[in-house]
């Protein structure tokens, strides 16, 4: 029965990456769990793998709210736009 549930380490992989898009069935969750009881590579893996995700969403996060607040204002924009014309008249 348990030899179902067996996977490799590329497969763990695959399904630890699937698992972090929502994407894995609730299975294959199982056997990732099982592998995680005798492989420390791939739970180290997985581990990582949060983490990365983690600081990545976290960066993107602090860059679209930096984004927000550098933008011009109506004001800055309209002045630029004459001077635009100024120079291109």
């Amino acid at each position: 029965m348990f030899k179902n549930f067996k996977i490799t380490c590329d497969e763990a992989t695959t399904i630890c990456d699937k698992n972090q898009y929502g994407e894995a069935t609730f299975v294959e969750k199982v056997k990732l769990q099982l592998h995680f009881l005798s492989c420390k590579i791939c739970r180290m893996y997985t581990k990582h793998n949060t983490l990365l995700t983690k600081i990545y969403k976290k960066k993107a996060k602090s860059d679209r709210a930096q984004k927000a607040t550098l933008c011009m204002s109506h004001d800055e924009k309209e002045r630029l736009r004459k001077e635009f014309e100024k120079l291109s008249a």
